[in-house]
């Protein structure tokens, strides 16, 4: 691998302007071709083999015109007044609804007796000739131009429904800039140049334009998930960032020994070219096996990011060294003259805070142990509580029109409204028979949890019935998924229960089966990852379990505030929620895979260093020594790029960039300072042991440093200016 990423560097730095001009040719046919042809993006919602799916099923083949998507448009008059006063301007609105493309049919307020008991709010039922997934943009923007008269009128009018909040477009906050501004502020004080500190910005710019066409190209030929471009995004700033940092500073570090430009590159992408390629493809693998959970939505999200990670590698590996190459010593132009002074040989590792205090918990590793694991699991336990659910439209902001619609129709007629629930009965299967249905409605508006059932509606074969059903409570609470839980131990064998609500239901239960089973397989994968490259036991496991403790620790933080309320203000929430059910695996899959970037980084000089000297303390110490600070401005720029999206509408996205940002701190912080030192000081040289038998079978996988080019056939690049020599700090 050392020579593979040596050889790659080695031929984009030899020829800089033409591996810049294959950049720009790849993102002028990517970029506007994404434009022309690329897909829209919508979620997949249905669990394979659930009892919702089954009823979809049933009703697009039988049904076609009860398996439309709906929506549904609210019109509502201050206190004291009545909607009947405004009817002409409303039933005119209800004329250019039924106008709009895919509108099968429209109802009338007035006439179907859709008005709140006070009279201030009715709705207008809007069904479509196509499921709610396949509502396009467009179709919603129509719908709320047909409404916007009314609004002249003095009364308000509001868009909701699956159709409206499932392919509602969500605003960005903006505050993904300001992330990238302070990234920009922690390079220059890592760097000493604006200029040092711009390249991995623009490599990360880069990686995720790429990446983000390529996912708008991939929407074409299946479908994405509406989450997938911001999380590529957000996990694309992240690493495209780090892993320039990673080589750049290596580069750097190599100049400051005394290697010239060409030389000191050469050697950077061996060791920490290696180092990206393998962290970046162990973030691949890690978001790739979200697919061992069967759900089309969460596949998307992890081909998608996979896609950005993918090209965050490539521009590591490729644009950057034509980039260094190009500026030589530029790169270092302007840069202060407090740290302008060529380092001194004296100035080794041991003169380093990361050095005193990697010896300082070697000295004492048990009480560091115990402490450092302590912290971790006290932050788990609110994770014990986990509640999950989808959210619904009465999550996201009020300044969206399907949440203040979600929330006029539930002032005006309960919360279960906004949860309907459909029982779909095959006919032709043996169980409830036509005769039967009205029996059958009078059992499930017996249940506490329903709130009323609609009239029956007949296939025009007769061998489909849907029956409409209203509970109580509203589609994320947990009294909801407890009344379907019963309606479905009550209805007979050809019934099934489906809606939105129900579909939601069905896939926070298939999650929660395929977690375990996920989990273990990326765990499995990852542990024989790292064996193969440090050629030992121990240390994978060490990362398996250090690394479940910090997202444990993520886990309970991100359950403390959304679903507990604890410093919401500070987050601007104003009211509880469930954890969104998707979260915990994405979240496992990224983590994981985010994790091993700093394993493999600072193992990586911590299997050089023993190699050197044999000592398994003085390693560990020299290699946090060496890495301490890189890795630590990597933790500070991944943490404030993720707290940059907690700034989304979104709850996902919110909830997933409070909980990497807290498990990236934590594994920068407890578990890279104590946790490792410690555990490694109480393994000693076991820590590098591997039995004999695998040594001799296992393939050879190396990302450590290579100290020089023999044996290398590819020479290194030569210099493209003359440049006097860096003064590096």
């Amino acid at each position: 691998m050392n020579r593979l990423t040596r050889r790659i560097g080695n031929a984009s730095a030899r020829r800089p302007w033409v591996t810049i001009g294959a950049w720009v040719a790849a993102l002028a046919l990517v970029l506007p071709l994404a434009g022309l042809v690329g897909g829209s993006f919508v979620d997949d919602l249905v669990a394979p083999g659930s009892q919702s799916e089954k009823a979809m099923d049933l009703l697009e083949e039988r049904f076609p015109e009860a398996s439309g998507g709906s929506a549904v448009a609210v019109f509502a008059v201050p206190e004291g007044e009545r909607i009947d006063r405004h009817r002409t301007a409303v039933e005119a609105a209800v004329g250019r609804v039924a106008e709009v493309e895919h509108v099968t049919t429209v109802t009338d307020p007035f006439t179907k007796g859709s008005v709140s008991p006070d009279g201030r709010i009715g709705y207008v039922e809007i069904a479509f000739d196509v499921p709610q997934m396949k509502v396009r943009p467009e179709q919603i923007d129509a719908l709320n131009d047909a409404i916007e008269p009314v609004r002249g009128d003095g009364v308000v009018a509001e868009l909701g429904g699956d159709a409206v909040f499932i392919n509602a477009e969500t605003p960005t906050s903006g505050a993904e800039a300001a992330g990238l501004l302070t990234a920009l502020v922690i390079l220059v004080v890592a760097f000493g140049t604006i200029v040092a500190a711009l390249v991995p910005i623009a490599l990360a710019l880069v990686a995720v334009a790429a990446g983000l066409g390529s996912i708008t190209l991939l929407a074409q030929a299946t479908d994405v998930s509406t989450a997938a471009p911001t999380i590529g995004a957000m996990i694309g700033l992240g690493v495209g960032i780090d892993y320039a940092l990673f080589i750049v500073a290596r580069c750097r570090e190599n100049r400051a020994a005394g290697q010239d430009n060409s030389t000191a590159l050469s050697n950077a992408m061996s060791s920490s070219g290696a180092a990206v390629l393998f962290a970046g493809g162990t973030v691949v693998v890690a978001m790739s096996a979200l697919a061992l959970t069967g759900l089309g939505f969460l596949t998307s999200i992890g081909l998608s990011t996979s896609l950005v990670v993918l090209f965050a590698v490539a521009t590591a590996l490729t644009l950057l060294p034509a980039l260094l190459s190009l500026l030589g010593d530029r790169v270092h132009k302007g840069r202060r003259s407090l740290r302008t002074r060529r380092v001194k040989k004296s100035d080794g590792p041991e003169k380093s805070a990361w050095w005193r205090f990697a010896h300082r918990v070697s000295g004492r590793p048990w009480p560091y142990l115990l402490a450092g694991s302590a912290v971790l699991l006290a932050l788990t336990i609110p994770a014990l509580r986990m509640e999950t659910g989808f959210p619904d439209a009465g999550n996201d902001s009020t300044s969206t029109t399907h949440r203040r619609a979600y929330d006029l129709l539930a002032e005006g007629f309960g919360p279960g409204f906004n949860a309907p629930l459909l029982l779909v009965a095959d006919l032709r299967e043996q169980g409830v028979a036509a005769g039967g249905i009205p029996e059958l409605s009078r059992r499930v508006a017996d249940d506490p949890g329903i709130a009323s059932l609609g009239e029956p509606w007949f296939s025009a074969a007769g061998d489909t019935v849907v029956l409409p059903v209203l509970p109580t409570t509203a589609p994320a609470d947990a009294a909801t998924s407890d009344t379907l839980e019963r309606v479905r131990g009550i209805i007979p064998d050809n019934v099934a229960v489906s809606g939105l609500t129900a579909m939601t239901d069905d896939l926070t239960r298939q999650l929660a089966d395929t977690l375990p089973v996920f989990i273990a397989a990326v765990i499995v994968v990852s542990f024989l990852l790292l064996m193969l490259v440090f050629r030992s036991v121990a240390v994978p496991l060490k990362a398996a379990v250090m690394n479940l403790l910090s997202i444990g620790g993520a886990y309970g933080v991100v359950v403390a505030v959304f679903q507990w309320g604890w410093l919401g203000g500070l987050f601007n929430l104003h009211e509880t929620l469930p954890i969104v059910s998707p979260l915990p695996t994405i979240f496992f899959a990224v983590l994981f895979g985010l994790s091993m970037d700093y394993e493999v980084f600072l193992l990586s000089r911590v299997r050089e260093e023993y190699d050197a000297t044999g000592d398994p303390t003085e390693s560990v110490a020299r290699g946090m020594a060496v890495t301490g600070r890189v890795i630590t401005s990597a933790a500070l720029i991944m943490t404030v790029v993720f707290l940059s999206f907690v700034a989304n509408p979104s709850p996902l996205v919110k909830m997933m960039g409070l909980g990497l940002a807290t498990a990236i701190v934590l594994d920068a912080t407890i578990v890279r300072m104590v946790l490792v030192p410690a555990s490694m000081a109480l393994l000693g040289r076991a820590a590098w042991w591997l039995p004999r038998p695998l040594d001799r079978r296992l393939p050879r996988i190396a990302v450590e440093s290579v100290k020089s080019a023999e044996g290398d056939n590819v020479p290194p690049p030569p210099e493209p200016t003359p440049a006097p020599t860096a003064r590096i700090s």
